[in-house]
């Protein structure tokens, strides 16, 4: 695991990551998780744990400004998000619960078995 190892390098690593994540996510839909977080465990030498936090806090910036530019191009079906938002956010809560059970390695272990998962499906279909 490569570390950022100084001050330059770790704001290199989360330029990277944001901009990666923005790339993805307006091209894709995603964008959070399976961008940020490996590159913040990767290069920034961020623990599971707090690179799954951060990426949540930043990508309430990614989310409002794609959805406020697909929206403003009639993209955006507001009901289906509310629909898929409100129960989100108690799965979040959900998520929460189990994140604070499990430690930094499970977590780890757990996002790359879903990126397996999801490849996979992904392939197949």
């Amino acid at each position: 695991m490569a570390e950022a190892t100084s001050a330059a390098g770790m704001r290199t690593a989360l330029i990277f990551a944001g901009g990666a994540a923005g790339l993805v996510s307006a091209l894709f839909g995603v964008g959070g998780g399976i961008v940020i977080v490996p590159i913040l465990v990767a290069f920034a030498g961020y623990g599971a744990k707090r690179a799954t936090s951060t990426s949540l806090a930043a990508i309430i910036l990614v989310a409002l400004w794609g959805a406020l530019a697909q929206g403003l191009l009639g993209n955006v079906d507001w009901r289906a998000a509310l629909l898929i938002g409100i129960p989100a956010m108690l799965g979040v809560t959900l998520g929460i619960g189990i994140k604070r059970r499990i430690t930094s390695d499970q977590l780890e272990l757990g996002f790359a078995a879903l990126m397996v998962v999801v490849a996979v499906a992904l392939v197949v279909r």
